[in-house]
């Protein structure tokens, strides 16, 4: 690894590093921005769903495939985005994922169809996987071993503000200007991040790849076939055809596990991570986690509006506390990571998310006050701070250095495979379970009328059974939860090998 050191500007590390002279941490606020929008909108389109179902007359599984088909574009092409950047730099690709993510939310607001604004999501989500994977190779290629702590620092700052804006922006724009406003705020934050990528991220040495593009086919199918069969399984009464396109999801995942076993020259998913104990259990953790966070959010939201009458911004404010006490714990809990053995941390915080689950759950109803509402959402924070940062650490820690890229890449995949399949689970539930309380209903009348974003729309004597149907989809949630409580038991202490001499230097490279 080269390093440069400019004492106004700081050192830019990296090898065959082009533009040395910039400045990394301008380099940094630049992928930021980024970074910031992919998160944001992930969690901001949650509270404007109630709006989106009303403006575009659309069901309640439309709705649910608007997140379903984001995230499933995301996923699929995840890993092999990360080699794209090796191929063609990281900034080239870093950049054309911001062009694609920008148009396709201006093509969401303006969508005037929900079938159109599913197509566009799912360009987004394309988008957003050609970004994610560049913004962490730029970090490591510009910052040297000895800053790149502080930078990651940064890292997880953004992430857990986004994460809490999101919603509240969601709120906001969707109350005073539109739900179309929470895809078109990705314009200016588009340009602005690509005019900052031009000026401040040095392009840094490529290297060339061989692509498992049979391994991209055989798990886009397999994960679109087996989401499309369980999401659209209620609203075709899980015909024949349907369990045949959920048969063929598993059949063409098998294929690709097959697959990625025989193949020796750069799989997608190298299969020898998973003999590191540590790292398959801290992987089974990450998707039960993805699976609740992101498949709760929407019987939450429809709860909180069509039932509690809260406007958008109230709605998403329900959710501040959660980021705010996991943020908080976060460094708390991060430091005793380290001297503590993680299942004791990371077991039991799952299992305390899986109790919040069911707390809200049982709760969930139109008598139940406010304040009683935030006490789960409460435990789901301090459940966090136990989870993601520790999880993370575990995942990768005791893996050889070679592999610790590709191991952060399969992990993060997991994670958002857990929220597709969540989104899509919970989401079918939803259905089923309204079918259940109203079965005298036209679902998709009942849904028409169950609109207008603030709860006024939603008549008062559905509003027992719908919170009914709301909560019990979030059991699916708790008992995913508890599973992989169960299984992250397994976790063992951490190896505490020191680091070979370059590691850091192979590791960026």
């Amino acid at each position: 690894m080269t390093t440069t050191d400019n004492p106004t500007r700081g050192p830019v590390a990296g090898p065959g590093t082009e533009g040395q002279d910039k400045n990394p941490w301008l380099a940094m606020l630049a992928m930021c921005v980024g970074f910031f929008m992919i998160l944001v909108d992930m969690t901001i389109v949650a509270v404007a769903q109630p709006a989106i179902q009303e403006a575009l007359h659309a069901d309640l599984n439309s709705i649910v495939w608007v997140t379903s088909a984001y995230l499933l574009t995301y996923a699929v092409p995840l890993l092999v985005a990360g080699r794209l950047g090796d191929k063609f730099g990281p900034k080239l690709v870093f950049q054309v994922g911001l062009v694609v993510f920008t148009a396709a939310s201006v093509w969401c607001a303006l969508s005037s169809s929900i079938g159109m604004l599913i197509a566009a999501r799912a360009v987004q989500g394309v988008g957003a996987a050609l970004i994610t994977p560049q913004t962490m190779a730029i970090v490591t290629r510009i910052f040297p071993p000895h800053k790149r702590g502080a930078a990651m620092g940064v890292w997880g700052i953004v992430a857990g503000v986004a994460t809490m804006v999101g919603p509240l922006l969601g709120g906001v724009l969707t109350e005073n200007f539109g739900w179309e406003w929470i895809f078109l705020i990705n314009l200016p934050v588009g340009i602005i991040g690509l005019i900052l990528a031009q000026v401040f991220v040095p392009r840094v040495e490529t290297h060339d790849h061989k692509f498992d593009w049979i391994g991209v086919v055989l798990s886009g199918i397999g994960l679109t076939a087996l989401v499309f069969g369980i999401q659209d399984g209620e609203k075709n009464d899980w015909t024949g055809w349907i369990w045949g396109m959920i048969a063929v999801g598993v059949l063409y995942l098998v294929l690709f596990v097959l697959w990625e076993a025989q193949m020796r020259r750069e799989p997608l998913v190298p299969l020898s991570l998973f003999s590191d104990r540590n790292y398959w259990v801290s992987n089974v953790g990450i998707f039960a986690q993805g699976f609740a966070i992101t498949g709760i959010m929407i019987p939450v939201m429809f709860f909180l509006q069509l039932v509690g009458g809260m406007t958008p911004i109230r709605s998403a404010l329900m959710m501040v506390p959660m980021a705010l006490v996991s943020g908080i714990l976060a460094p708390i809990i991060g430091r005793l990571a380290d001297r503590i053995h993680p299942r004791t941390i990371i077991a039991t915080a799952m299992f305390l998310n899986a109790v919040a689950l069911c707390w809200m759950a049982v709760i969930n109803r139109p008598e139940t006050p406010v304040w009683q509402l935030l006490l789960p959402t409460i435990l789901m924070g301090i459940a966090g701070a136990g989870i993601w940062a520790p999880l993370g650490a575990t995942a990768t820690r005791n893996l050889p250095w070679h592999q610790a890229g590709a191991g952060a890449g399969v992990y993060n995949t997991t994670r958002t495979v857990g929220s597709v399949l969540g989104s899509a689970g919970i989401g079918a539930l939803m259905q089923a379970l309204l079918r259940h309380e109203f079965p005298g209903f036209d679902m998709k009348k009942a849904q028409e009328h169950a609109t207008g974003g603030g709860g006024a729309h939603l008549p008062q004597q559905m509003h027992e059974g719908f919170s009914v149907a709301m909560g019990h989809s979030i059991f699916l949630a708790a008992g995913v939860a508890f599973a992989a409580a169960a299984v992250l038991l397994l976790l063992v202490p951490m190896k505490a090998t020191p680091a070979p001499a370059g590691a850091d230097a192979d590791a960026a490279a």
